[in-house]
């Protein structure tokens, strides 16, 4: 401490700052030392070291730079003004963090629980034959693939209106699936093809779906029960012919079937 003032690293830690941070607001006029050593140093008076903290505390409270300079270097400046124009700003930024902090619940709740539809909600929107345990049992059996993950920020932007309509355009495709079995289309056909690209493409909503992915879906719609009871409910046959179509379009796209696996 030199009779004359504060050297500036001394003057940094004390005030808990940088000196690259002194220099700078030396450099644009916000807080210049009103002393020099005989070596040419800054030095930082009582006076210097008095504005410092009251640009500490105006920083603390979110004024920028500038707005500093006016509070302290304008006589007769609204200092009020100046604050209340911060205290907006961050009433904005407090709604914008609960807003997030909304977001951030409804993520983790999906990634926990898959659909944030209470049972009420989902019979409503999946109808009467859904099973609201499903839900629960996808999440445990799936939870931490990739899959899930997306199944899941999907998920949580989603409404009570979004997933009726996503269950609406699942069941216009299997009423489409069940009339062209219905109709004599064959496994391989164009109209197959063309229905089992817009099966991977509806599929794709909940989660991405490769033409892989697509022929171990074909498999477990004809090997699960309760897939298959779905899909012969709509027509008899139909999970079978639907595997069967997603082996036909995988073949012409280059996949093997008998060695696709989920990838």
């Amino acid at each position: 401490m030199s009779e004359r003032g504060l050297a500036v690293g001394e003057t940094a830690a004390r005030l808990g700052l940088t000196v690259r941070t002194l220099h700078h607001w030396d450099e644009i006029g916000l807080a210049r030392p009103a002393a020099r050593s005989g070596a040419g140093y800054r030095l930082y008076t009582d006076d210097d070291l008095e504005r410092l903290r009251r640009i500490l505390v105006y920083r603390e409270l979110g004024l920028d730079l500038e707005a500093i300079r006016t509070v302290l270097d304008e006589p007769g400046g609204d200092v009020a003004a100046q604050l209340r124009v911060q205290r907006a700003q961050l009433a904005r930024r407090v709604e914008q963090l609960r807003d997030l902090d909304d977001d951030l619940a409804r993520m983790i709740a999906a990634q926990e629980r898959g659909i944030l539809l209470s049972e009420e909600e989902q019979t409503a929107a999946f109808g009467p034959d859904w099973d609201t345990a499903w839900p629960a049992e996808a999440a445990e059996r799936y939870r931490g693939s990739e899959q899930w993950q997306q199944y899941a920020e999907r998920s949580a932007a989603r409404t009570a209106g979004d997933w009726a309509e996503v269950t609406e355009t699942v069941a216009a495709l299997d009423r489409e699936l069940g009339d062209a079995l219905a109709s004599g289309v064959r496994p391989g056909d164009a109209a197959a093809n063309a229905l089992v690209e817009r099966h991977r493409e509806v599929v794709s909503a909940f989660f991405s779906v490769s033409r892989q992915m697509q022929v171990c879906l074909g498999r477990m719609y004809a090997a699960d029960p309760r897939f298959t009871a779905h899909y012969d409910g709509v027509r008899a046959g139909l999970a079978v012919w639907l595997r069967d179509a997603i082996d036909a379009n995988a073949r012409v796209h280059g996949v093997d079937p008998d060695t696709a696996t989920w990838e």
